[in-house]
């Protein structure tokens, strides 16, 4: 079997051996006579695994005792909606960092709930960069403070989180979360669709401060709350079972590899060769995010002529690679190097564009 080089932006690479593991298990799971995706999530056995998932979880990102790992669905899409729903509170706006396309997603449906009000934009660069901090205005009586940890179109990170004071930091961080070392207690909520650091599609984490749990308004849906998953240790109704075991496995091996702060240094590593390439190209590749808020995980760049990217593209694809193509509403061209992406792969992409320079350039 050839594996591809997947750059895909998600659902994204998972580790072969996970994989491999999850082959292992699919059609019998612990000696249980059927698959994990059989079992009810009611089971001895499916309970150890969700509760080893969230002790993972809380291992490898040092998690304080007074949060709440839980695993939910709808993707951040739903997360959109649900802080909002749960978080502004009377009279105490909520404050959006727009920095793109994931973060306008989020402001749009905040909108729809309650006073939104933005405390810093970069739209003005055309999102090809984070705010300073500095440049983050959090109002003193907002319910919160959310931010975009990661934006996946626009290839830009936060390279540092601002300090909100009594005001809860709110995080999307769907594209980066377990990439790097984080402190955990300097947010209020922490959250991420699972598909392209954790897992496979289906599953989101939410990691939430007990505090915030409590504000859940009885005048919401029930599934709506966070507080009624917290309840019933995300066993409310039928969890996305499979999805949970998958990102259990993915936690293992994150544990396996020396845990986030190896991880850090081995996405830095193949990451590095990459912008390098783009760097040194003479102008050939152009990078799009501006050089101090470039993302580690999503690499985005151009090539002076349309044509060409589509050349590179289809070349790209012929030679075994994958997802190279950017998103459709940005266009260009992009590698998404999670966690999962072997060096390997960043070097034989490094390998294929200097070659496809030396033939177009």
């Amino acid at each position: 079997m050839k594996r591809a080089y997947n750059f895909n932006a998600g659902p994204a690479a998972l580790p072969l051996e996970v994989l491999q593991q999850a082959q292992e298990q699919f059609v019998e799971y612990e000696g249980a006579g059927m698959s994990i995706m059989e079992m009810s999530h009611r089971s001895g056995l499916f309970e150890q695994v969700n509760n080893e998932a969230q002790a993972l979880m809380r291992e490898l990102l040092s998690i304080p005792d007074n949060y709440r790992v839980l695993f939910l669905q709808g993707g951040a899409s739903q997360q959109f909606a649900m802080i909002p729903m749960n978080l502004i509170q009377e009279g105490r706006p909520a404050a959006y960092v727009h920095t793109g396309n994931w973060a306008g997603k989020a402001i749009k449906e905040a909108k729809l709930i309650g006073e939104t009000v933005i405390a810093a934009s970069t739209e003005s660069d055309d999102f090809k960069r984070m705010p300073s901090l500095s440049e983050i205005d959090v109002p003193e009586q907002a319910s919160y403070l959310h931010l975009t940890s990661n934006e996946t179109i626009g290839g830009t990170q936060f390279a540092a989180f601002p300090d909100t004071g009594n005001v809860p930091l709110v995080a999307d961080m769907s594209s980066d979360i377990l990439s790097r070392p984080i402190d955990v207690s300097k947010f209020g909520l922490i959250y991420a669709g699972a598909q392209k650091n954790l897992g496979p599609s289906g599953v989101t984490v939410v990691i939430i401060r007990d505090d915030l749990v409590e504000r859940s308004p009885k005048s919401i849906p029930a599934i709506f709350r966070y507080e009624t998953h917290a309840k019933n240790n995300s066993l409310y109704n039928t969890p996305p079972s499979f999805s949970v075991y998958m990102v259990g496995l993915v936690l293992k091996w994150i544990k396996s590899k020396g845990g986030v702060a190896q991880i850090d240094q081995y996405n830095r590593d193949k990451t590095k060769l990459i912008y390098d390439a783009i760097d040194q190209s003479g102008g050939f590749y152009r990078g799009v995010a501006q050089p101090d808020s470039r993302s580690a995980m999503n690499i985005t760049f151009r090539i002076h002529s349309e044509e060409l990217e589509k050349l590179f593209v289809k070349e790209s694809e012929q030679q075994g690679f994958s997802g190279l193509k950017g998103h459709r509403d940005v266009g260009g061209l992009r590698a998404s190097t999670y966690n999962a992406v072997p060096l390997e792969s960043c070097k034989a992409l490094v390998e294929f564009m200097a070659d496809f320079q030396k033939r177009h350039g």
